[in-house]
């Protein structure tokens, strides 16, 4: 070759590398997808053969692939707030959705009130009880305040009438009419809340203004898509940033006509499919509207999948988490590894793949400083900025150190020392998995994090995840000569990290938890306690 050509091809490359530094260093676009619920098992660019992903098929090939991409929690609401603050949830408290904190006017928890400029879906949660026929998530409370106390009673009619009959006491009417006015009154309250905790709960929001209540899912993400694309025509002259959270696969699980039955996975598969669409056509508006090159995208879940989801017909609705243990709700790998995709073509590699622990809490300091802002300054941030890793400046992760909360209790730590492959992981409490043998909690529906629930682990439970990624064999002083001082260099770390943790307000306290009227949303008059319109219909008009 002459020396002229390689001249040609050096100043080639050099002109490409200038570009993507250049554009790197722009203000781009940014689009975070989270899928709710969907295992790491569950797309094909994560090894699943039979769900069809070609959407995120596509983002992985055409961008980043993290395989070690971590949920700061592995229940939604922490999850998706460390998503969007860069913190540990245990540092905001904040571990639960709502609207209201003083009044039917203040919306002090809406996204209007906490930087977004436009708000349309959900601002509770998706349930089961949200949708007819799909069953309800409150059986086990239902059993305890209403079946429960209706047999108590019964017995207690049946043994004094036995009495009085027999003539061994005096049984006063007012005591049966009291015991039976009991009962009705127990029977009523779950008529009633059966009868109206749908539309009290299930609702969709557009800005401050409710659209449909009860919620109706016939074409949902048909419809939540298409406004997600009117968001991106409307914005496209400018830089913007668009969160598309995602209602699937959280149970209660939908698809509409054009996927339903169509997968080989069930609901869940159908689900997971149209999801996959919604994913496809987000891109395919960035293309007509030649913002591809200038926009970053993000999908993850919020964390691993629901593996007790079974259905009242035994219907499994929850994903995969392919080879690893655990799922949604407990620190073992199911549970917090998800899926991590990035894509931005001319400025990150097509088909890398990123093998360091990363974490859903990256995700705030890339964005701020791709964005041109300064971090705050007044709090602790945890994430860290994946660019230098995404670029290929750093190779190994920042995080030399990450910590998985389970509900406000440190469940586990990670450490990737420095220079070394390893990945060690030590746990101070696992789950009691039950049945024996499975591999979650399914009476409980999900694993609970004290108590007899519990196994307390002195010394900690220590894995090596380079070599033991489904977490079967831990290694022991005997196995592993450094044992004890792995296990010291990370509670150094634990006493280091909890320094920095202050006390917040409990926001899972009795008085967060009840029921407050005043509070309640209701699109007609509360009085009647009717609460029913459809706005998404009457309205197709998409504005700020």
């Amino acid at each position: 070759m002459s020396n002229s050509r390689k001249m040609k091809i050096f100043l080639l490359l050099l002109l490409f590398l200038c570009e993507a530094q250049s554009r790197a260093t722009s203000r781009p676009n940014f689009i975070v997808l989270i899928a709710d619920d969907l295992g790491i098992g569950d797309p094909g660019c994560y090894g699943n053969k039979t769900l069809r992903t070609p959407s995120l098929d596509a983002l992985a090939k055409g961008g980043v692939k993290l395989t070690q991409h971590l949920a700061a929690s592995p229940l939604c609401t922490p999850s998706r707030a460390s998503l969007m603050t860069g913190r540990y949830s245990i540092r905001s408290g904040k571990w639960h959705l709502g609207i209201h904190c003083h009044s039917k006017t203040d919306f002090c928890h809406h996204p209007l009130n906490h930087g977004f400029d436009y708000f349309h879906g959900l601002p509770v949660t998706n349930l089961r009880d949200c949708k007819p026929g799909q069953g309800t998530v409150f059986t086990s409370a239902i059993r305890l305040l209403v079946f429960i106390p209706l047999q108590v009673i019964a017995i207690a009619l049946l043994t004094l009438a036995v009495l009085k009959w027999l003539g061994l006491c005096h049984v006063p009417p007012a005591v049966f009419f009291c015991l039976v006015f009991l009962a009705a009154l127990i029977l009523a309250s779950l008529l009633c809340f059966l009868h109206y905790f749908r539309p009290l709960n299930c609702f969709l929001f557009r800005n401050y203004d409710i659209t449909q209540q009860p919620l109706s899912y016939d074409n949902l993400t048909q419809r939540l898509t298409e406004d997600a694309s009117q968001f991106i025509r409307r914005n496209a002259e400018r830089p913007f940033l668009l969160v598309m959270s995602y209602l699937q696969v959280h149970t209660a699980l939908f698809a509409s006509k054009d996927f339903a039955g169509k997968s080989q996975h069930g609901i869940y598969g159908d689900a997971v499919e149209e999801m996959d669409w919604s994913v496809g056509q987000i891109m395919n508006v960035l293309e007509e509207l030649s913002l591809a090159n200038d926009t970053l995208i993000y999908f993850t879940s919020d964390q691993g999948a629901h593996v007790e989801e079974v259905s009242s017909r035994g219907e499994v609705h929850g994903g995969s988490n392919g080879i690893y243990k655990g799922g949604k709700a407990n620190n073992w790998e199911g549970g917090i590894r998800v899926p991590g995709l990035l894509r931005w073509p001319g400025v990150l590699q097509a088909g890398l793949e990123i093998h360091e622990p990363t974490s859903n809490m990256d995700i705030f300091p890339t964005v701020v400083k791709l964005a041109g802002s300064p971090l705050p300054e007044d709090r602790i941030i945890d994430g860290r900025d994946l660019m230098p890793l995404l670029l290929g400046k750093r190779q190994r992760s920042e995080h030399e150190f990450l910590f998985h909360y389970c509900n406000f209790y440190l469940n586990a730590v990670r450490w990737h020392p420095p220079n070394s492959t390893s990945i060690w992981k030590a746990f101070f409490f696992t789950p009691k998995f039950t049945p024996e043998g499975a591999n979650g909690c399914f009476p409980t529906h999900v694993c609970f994090c004290f108590g007899h629930f519990v196994t307390h682990h002195h010394p900690p439970l220590l894995f090596d995840l380079s070599k033991d990624p489904r977490e079967r064999n831990p290694v022991s002083p005997t196995t592993e000569p450094r044992f004890q001082e792995i296990l010291e260099t990370m509670q150094r770390a634990v006493d280091r990290h909890a320094q920095t943790v202050q006390r917040v307000p409990n926001q899972l306290s009795l008085g967060n938890l009840l029921w407050k009227p005043w509070l309640q949303m209701c699109c007609s008059s509360f009085f009647s306690l009717s609460c029913q319109c459809d706005r998404e219909k009457q309205d197709g008009r998409l504005s700020h």
